[in-house]
C-alpha cells in the first residue's frame, strides 16, 4: 500500500515534517507501506505559477499525481492566523474536487500553543470533508511543549492505528471485488458477478475494536 504525506512546513527542520514522520513511522508499525513525504514548500514557485497560468511544473505534478493516487494521506501543516497555512491550502486546491472522495486522510497541525488545537476541528476537517475523504477519528496537534511530554507518543499511535486499519479495510475489499470479477469471467457466468459480500464495508468502529483487542 501506499502512504503519502503531505508536510507544509516553512523550514529544515521543521516541527511540521518531525510530526509527519512520526504520524508515518507509527502507521508503519501497524501496517506494510511504502511511504514517499511530498514537501508542500519545496513547490511554492511551482504552486504560483500553476495559481496564475493554469499549468503545473513537472514536480508539482508528480507530488498531485501521489496524492491522488495514494491508499492514504498524512496532511500535516504549522498554524497560522488560527488556521492552515496558505500554502498548505493553496496546495490543496490544485487537486480535483473529487479525487480524494472516500480516500482515508489522518489530518495534524503543529503550533507554537495547545490554544490553537481547534484549528483541527474548524479548519482542517471540514476542508476534507468538502473533498469527501474519509478523516480518521483522532486528529494530532503538537504544540512546543507537547514535544517530549507524555500524551503526544499515544495520540500519534493512535491516529495511525485508525488509518491503518482504513487503509487495510480498503484495500481488502479492492482486492476481493477484483477477484470476484475474475471468477466471475472465468466460470463463463452469463449473468454480473455476485459482489454483495465483496462490497460489505466493515464499520469503521468494528475495525477499532479489533484493534483493541489485539
Amino acid at each position: 500500500m501506499k502512504l503519502v504525506v503531505v508536510s507544509a512546513g516553512r523550514s529544515v527542520p521543521s516541527s511540521t515534517r518531525l510530526l509527519a514522520d512520526r504520524l508515518a513511522a507509527a502507521t508503519a508499525r501497524h501496517t506494510p507501506v511504502d511511504v514517499q513525504v511530498v514537501e508542500v514548500r519545496e513547490l511554492a514557485v511551482e504552486i504560483a505559477h500553476h495559481l496564475t497560468n493554469g499549468f503545473p511544473g513537472r514536480a508539482l505534478s508528480a507530488a498531485l499525481d501521489a496524492v491522488t493516487g495514494a491508499d492514504g494521506l498524512i496532511v500535516v501543516t504549522p498554524v497560522f492566523t488560527a488556521s492552515y497555512s496558505g500554502l498548505f491550502k493553496s496546495f490543496f486546491d490544485l487537486i480535483d474536487p473529487e479525487a480524494l472522495t472516500g480516500k482515508p486522510v489522518l489530518i495534524a497541525a503543529t503550533g507554537g500553543t495547545a490554544r490553537h488545537s481547534l484549528v483541527l476541528e474548524h479548519a482542517l476537517r471540514p476542508l476534507f470533508a468538502y473533498l469527501r475523504a474519509v478523516v480518521v477519528p483522532t486528529a494530532v496537534y503538537a504544540a512546543s511543549e507537547d514535544w517530549g511530554a507524555p500524551g503526544l507518543a499515544e495520540r500519534i499511535d493512535r491516529a495511525a492505528a485508525e488509518l491503518a486499519a482504513l487503509m487495510t479495510g480498503l484495500t481488502r475489499s479492492d482486492a476481493a471485488i477484483g477477484s470476484n470479477a475474475v471468477t466471475g469471467r472465468e466460470a463463463g457466468a452469463g449473468s454480473a458477478p455476485d459482489t454483495a459480500d465483496a462490497l460489505r464495508v466493515v464499520p469503521f468502529e468494528e475495525q477499532l475494536a479489533r484493534l483493541g483487542a489485539a
